[in-house]
């Protein structure tokens, strides 16, 4: 039976290997700064709101995205080394 590979191994060869985990992971990090800029803010108007939580949602998606590369990714390893 192979080595367990870490989560932030995995990720990291995913980053170097898989253009779409690289575009989710680019997606995420954007959505995240936007969050950041509005959670900055002392009061947010209602739009701002509306679209903070529209935010949290794709931001959610693209990590369940991500996620399921990784299981995917971990799955193939481990089927790999286990021939």
């Amino acid at each position: 039976m192979g080595v367990l590979i870490g989560e932030t191994e995995l990720r990291e060869q995913l980053m170097a290997s898989n253009s779409e985990f690289r575009r989710l992971a680019a997606e995420h990090q954007t959505y995240a700064e936007q969050l950041e800029k509005l959670s900055s803010r002392p009061h947010l108007s209602e739009e701002e709101k509306i679209h903070e939580t529209t935010l949290k949602k794709k931001k959610l998606m693209l990590k369940d995205q991500m996620y399921s590369i990784v299981q995917k990714y971990r799955r193939e390893r481990e089927a790999q080394s286990a021939s």
